[in-house]
């Protein structure tokens, strides 16, 4: 018995063994299967291609061809042609790292149940191209064409295709102004920008955008005007709510009657290699908040900033069908466009470099500073002597407007300057300051009323002036 028993061990053991064996060797032929190639495995003109599908995480986008690309489930959907394109590109030259021929078990490299599936057609012939698992070795990709072999690819084609419906969108654009002709605000504060370059209408050289008021053009700040562009440039928007809006979207969205529609007429730079000169283009975007929150806004009547987290707002561009929302500091951004916000927000804009004397009033009396020079060698002297004028300077520089009023002074001023200039047309520019309560002085320029500022920034100044003639 125990014998016998000895012997069904000793089976058992055998059997093992040689299922051992056999294991090894199977495993000895699979690795004398698998060869390293550079082998183009697929090559699909992108032009060729009739339709595009995949799915991936449950989730299947269809696509067909009809001239321009269509998504399948609505046609409406404005598909990014270049976004396709760059689909397509990654079977124009498809290559394998390596190849492992006449494979009976898919199920071993994830394409039994792939990640991804991806159906293209030509007007010839169809493609299924399978996506397995990554490779433990060198985290490749395993890849099926339908050939009966598997392959491992260096460029993952999930790279390009994990994408959503909104990522293949052919969003508007928002370009580069390069050469401004002129700019229209439409909304509450409604005007009319014109570009001039070397123009009389400013005492700053490098003014060139004005604001046109009853045939009078008011300077605005270059820099402000420029940024206040580069953001339009920069927003790019891409979170759509809508892409077919109709005229009841449009309502809904507060669009129907924009809060404020910026058009901006302008002529692109040109290529270098063309011989034609650009046409001006015109670009238009047009912003408004939520109907309700803009109710709620209007009503409320506050002076103080929204916090940019409780707005929803919105954006069209040109006459596009796609509706975008935009964040409330973009909002925020887009809506301060009124005269007060791109206006020169110093007392003082012109350049230093031009002034050539200035006469100063301080407590009843009047003292004068004068130059010699120009450019660098230019020097400020008063009484006779040379003076260091720089921190009469950066205070002069320093002084902004924490607001803007056309209110008239009802107390003591504080110092007054007339400042002479190397310019034909503006030869001196007069500013007074005058108190106005405990934090604020009103400055007038040129017996205009203009703005507020700190008086923190006038006391600078008349300790500046003192430093020099006391």
């Amino acid at each position: 018995m125990k014998r016998a028993k000895r012997i069904y061990i000793l089976l058992g053991v055998l059997a093992v063994v040689c299922i051992a064996a056999f294991a090894v060797m199977q495993y000895q032929e699979q690795q004398e299967i698998i060869q390293n190639t550079d082998e183009i495995i697929l090559e699909v003109d992108a032009g060729t291609v009739q339709s595009l599908s995949w799915e991936y995480e449950s989730e299947t986008l269809a696509f067909h061809k009809d001239g321009t690309w269509l998504y399948d489930e609505d046609e409406a959907f404005p598909v990014d042609e270049e976004k396709m394109n760059e689909l397509l590109e990654t079977f124009q030259a498809f290559g394998a790292a390596f190849i492992i021929h006449d494979v009976t078990d898919f199920a071993q490299y994830g394409l039994d149940d792939p990640v991804c599936t991806i159906d293209l057609t030509t007007e010839d012939t169809s493609y299924e191209i399978q996506l397995g698992d990554y490779s433990t070795m060198d985290a490749q990709r395993y890849v099926s064409i339908g050939d009966g072999n598997v392959y491992l690819v260096q460029e993952d084609p999930l790279d390009t295709f994990d994408v959503e419906l909104s990522d293949l969108i052919d969003n508007d654009e928002t370009p580069s102004f390069d050469q401004v002709e002129s700019i229209q605000f439409t909304g509450s504060d409604s005007y009319q920008v014109i570009y001039q370059e070397e123009s009389t209408y400013s005492y700053c050289a490098d003014d060139v955008y004005f604001k046109e008021q009853d045939g009078n053009y008011l300077p605005l700040d270059t820099s402000l005007v420029d940024s206040y562009l580069s953001g339009i440039t920069s927003l790019s928007p891409t979170d759509y709510v809508t892409y077919n809006a109709a005229e009841e979207d449009l309502a809904t969205y507060g669009l129907d009657n924009p809060e404020l529609t910026v058009t901006v007429t302008y002529t692109p730079e040109t290529d270098e290699d063309s011989e034609e000169a650009s046409e001006p283009v015109v670009f238009t975007i047009s912003v408004s908040r939520d109907p309700d929150e803009r109710s709620a806004a209007e009503e409320a009547e506050t002076t103080e900033e929204e916090d940019a987290a409780d707005i929803t707002a919105y954006a069209r561009i040109v006459e596009s069908k796609i509706i975008y929302q935009i964040t409330g500091s973009q909002y925020q951004s887009l809506m301060a466009a009124s005269y007060n916000d791109l206006r020169h927000q110093e007392v003082f804009y012109a350049d230093f470099a031009d002034v050539t004397s200035l006469d100063i009033t301080l407590e009843d009396a009047v003292y004068t500073i004068t130059s010699e020079g120009t450019g660098d060698k230019k020097t400020f002297s008063y009484d006779g002597e040379e003076i260091e004028i720089e921190d009469l300077q950066d205070a002069l520089e320093a002084m902004t407007a924490s607001s803007f009023t056309d209110e008239s002074p009802a107390q003591k001023e504080e110092i007054s300057l007339t400042i002479h200039l190397d310019n034909e047309t503006y030869p001196e520019i007069h500013i007074q300051l005058y108190r106005y309560d405990g934090e604020q002085c009103l400055a007038v320029v040129d017996g205009e009323p203009v703005s507020l500022v700190s008086r923190s920034s006038v006391v600078d100044l008349i300790e500046a002036v003192n430093a020099i003639v006391l």
